[in-house]
């Protein structure tokens, strides 16, 4: 039975799915989440913005992602660019209002950065944070688990 399921994970690696659903994404502590799945980590008044890792991994491959110019100005819960995957096209919505300061270029050569390191290398864009109540209307860490498994159970 044991060398049975073995080999089934090693041939679904092989073909890229998952034998098991994986339950847990990573939600860090440190960050706010909004409810359309986007991360934003405050330091200061900059705020650096991405997409979380359960956002990703709903995506599947990330193979395409449109970044806003820097200067341009973002509005909290509008959309500001998107994410192409493999499955879908999904708008990337602002978590906090402000001034682009700096986009991730590097998404333009390696879009998969996206999902391999969503907290880290995939950020997307920083922003000086014009508003900084805006951030109580996002969820912890916590909240946004909560809220995840939710979505994921009426789905």
């Amino acid at each position: 039975m044991a060398s049975r399921l073995l080999w089934a994970s090693r041939a679904a690696s092989y073909l890229r799915i998952s034998v098991f659903h994986r339950g847990f994404s990573t939600v860090l502590k440190d960050l706010k989440y909004a409810d359309s799945h986007e991360w934003v980590k405050v330091e200061g008044n900059s705020a650096t913005v991405g997409i979380t890792d359960h956002a990703q991994d709903h995506l599947g491959d990330v193979v395409y992602v449109e970044l806003p110019e820097v200067g341009a100005t973002v509005m909290q819960g509008n959309s500001f660019g998107a994410v192409e995957s493999v499955k879908a096209t999904s708008d990337i919505n602002a978590p906090v209002s402000g001034k682009v300061v700096e986009v991730n270029e590097e998404l333009n050569s390696s879009p998969g950065l996206v999902n391999s390191s969503p907290y880290q290398n995939g950020w997307i864009l920083k922003v000086e944070v014009t508003d900084s109540g805006e951030l109580g209307k996002l969820m912890d860490s916590d909240r946004y688990s909560e809220f995840c498994e939710k979505e994921d159970a009426e789905h």
